[in-house]
């Protein structure tokens, strides 16, 4: 799946991510489904497209996030979901997309079950945000946000249960949670 037209740094990305299997997925107490996809910019150093979610929103206002939501009965898989939210999010026809793979689902605080789907972008391809949804789209050096050492853990307790959580910064904007999880899980996985 590698064309020649593809930097060498995202090529050897490709051949890590398709190579090493993915973590196990620990068992889940959440049921209701959900997909992000990961964009990848294929940009001669290629980058992370990340959103700042509307602070008008009911859950998880402001926060950094990749595009995605709840998986709707008709979607029938999670790269279905990924690829329908990301174009209503952020205006990414699912055509522009090639997806290279899935990582195991993660479970949200939220209640659902989180599959990342990582997919590939052209360069040439517009974002808009929807304003009703997402207050800025920016992107993020792949090779920047692969860097392990950049997450720092967090413990939480709450409730009588122990918890970690990542945090980590990128210019002026805080990553943590559940997308923090997911880009280090992705660093994690392609890491040699």
């Amino acid at each position: 799946m590698n064309p020649p037209n593809y930097p060498a740094s995202l090529a050897a990305f490709i051949s890590r991510f398709q190579l090493q299997l993915p973590q196990a997925a620990q068992m889940s107490f959440n049921v209701r489904p959900a997909a992000v996809l990961i964009p990848i910019i294929c940009h001669p150093e290629p980058t992370l497209l990340l959103t700042r979610r509307a602070d008008s929103l009911r859950k998880h206002a402001g926060q950094v996030a990749f595009p995605g939501g709840k998986t709707d009965a008709e979607d029938g898989s999670p790269i279905v979901t990924a690829l329908r939210e990301a174009q209503e999010e952020v205006a990414i026809p699912p055509q522009a997309v090639s997806v290279i793979g899935q990582l195991a689902p993660l479970d949200s605080s939220t209640g659902f079950q989180v599959t990342p789907v990582v997919g590939l972008i052209p360069p040439g391809v517009q974002f808009h945000a929807n304003e009703a949804e997402v207050a800025d789209v920016f992107e993020m050096p792949l090779h920047e946000a692969l860097t392990l050492s950049r997450y720092y853990p967090l413990d939480i307790h709450r409730g009588g249960h122990s918890h970690r959580i990542y945090l980590s910064w990128y210019q002026s904007q805080f990553i943590w949670g559940l997308t923090a999880a997911i880009i280090r899980r992705l660093a994690q996985q392609v890491s040699i």
